[in-house]
């Protein structure tokens, strides 16, 4: 007599996991896609954990339908809060246990974070695994958001940087925001519960307890890379430390809206210059752009395609560079930058970027 044994596939552990606590924010999507286009050549366990559903709830559905398979995806929606501001018992404003109770169900031992309005860049999680090897926990670095444009501000040199100097260390220690911390989970077991708690009376702060208790206790190591993306509040954006260290920067953009638009009117007058084929108006008006905002990614795309149309390949193939390392979340920027660099004879390099952008960008059959 034969019997039928189902394996459950979901059972084996994955190589890393990924956390999202959520209210459905706007932002969900982008950050839930930035997992799916990760080039960790591994297996991850992405889990999403609704606290109060503010949006709408037919987006978990869709992206269930664009997980790719190296990606299992897990939902919990009890169809409550434990939140204290919601009438739960935890004081974590974001979540109550929410962070502590998916951290714990994560079928993996390296268990990463990500914040509803953040995202990753293609390697931050590879990047984060290499890094965590022997260690209990391990960190990257961000960049800053505007809120407004939704455009990288600069890398945070200052804030959100481990146990190096900067605002926090005095007082805290240092710092990690939770979007690019990595913990094992196994040595970090007993740190898990704060992310239920909160370090100050309006319920926030638990990165606070989470990170004090990892730099004091647990060994860790950072990437020096960064790789994850962290959109400011209204109210951080203006905050002191914040906009001291813009004004050291020379970024007097981020809270002059008056500047934000003229940026908006100079790229939308480059983009109209690239359908006339004004190769001229398209670098005076990104590079005008970019000494604005030094960081925004399109302009430094625009310029590279100035210099390729005029024969400056070294340029192009810099600008080119530049824009993939502030925003690599699209393709057809990566396909650019490797046919830049197969016509300036780095072939190893262009095979690099073509290998990258197909592990993460797979090209799909069309549908018969």
């Amino acid at each position: 007599m034969s019997s039928i044994s189902h394996v459950n596939v979901s059972q084996a552990p994955a190589d890393v996991a990924v956390v999202v606590q959520t209210v459905l924010a706007p932002g969900l999507a982008k950050a839930v896609r930035s997992v799916f286009s990760q080039d960790f050549p591994g297996r991850i366990h992405l889990l999403i954990g609704v606290d109060v559903a503010q949006g709408d709830a037919s987006i978990l559905d869709r992206l269930a339908g664009e997980c790719p398979p190296h990606v299992s995806m897990s939902v919990l929606d009890p169809g409550y809060s434990t939140s204290r501001r919601h009438g739960g018992v935890y004081p974590n404003y974001y979540g109550g246990s929410l962070r502590t109770v998916l951290s714990y169900l994560a079928n993996s031992r390296r268990v990463a974070y990500l914040d509803d309005n953040d995202w990753y860049a293609g390697n931050h999680l590879s990047a984060l695994v290499a890094a965590i090897d022997g260690k209990d926990w391990a960190w990257s670095g961000r960049w800053l958001v505007h809120p407004v444009d939704g455009l990288p501000i600069c890398r945070d040199e200052w804030d959100s940087v481990g146990c190096r100097p900067g605002i926090n260390a005095e007082r805290y220690g240092g710092f990690v925001q939770p979007s690019g911390l990595m913990l094992d989970k196994e040595a970090c077991h007993f740190v898990l519960p704060l992310w239920s708690l909160a370090a100050f009376p309006d319920g926030t702060g638990e990165d606070r307890l989470i990170f004090d208790e990892l730099h004091k206790t647990l060994v860790g190591a950072s990437t020096d890379l960064f790789t994850c993306f962290c959109s400011l509040s209204d109210h951080a954006l203006h905050g002191d430390h914040h906009q001291r260290e813009f004004a050291k920067r020379g970024l007097s953009w981020v809270v002059d809206p008056t500047q934000i638009e003229h940026v908006g009117t100079l790229m939308a007058d480059a983009r109209e210059s690239v359908e006339r084929g004004d190769w001229e108006n398209v670098g005076w008006a990104a590079s005008s752009v970019l000494t604005i905002h030094p960081h925004h990614p399109e302009a430094h795309f625009l310029l590279g395609r100035k210099h390729r149309f005029l024969g400056e390949l070294g340029e192009a193939i810099k600008s080119f560079s530049e824009a993939v390392a502030i925003d690599d979340s699209r393709p057809e920027w990566l396909d650019t930058l490797a046919d830049a660099l197969e016509k300036g004879h780095r072939k190893r390099e262009a095979r690099e970027v073509r290998a990258n952008r197909s592990r993460r960008f797979p090209i799909k059959s069309p549908v018969a």
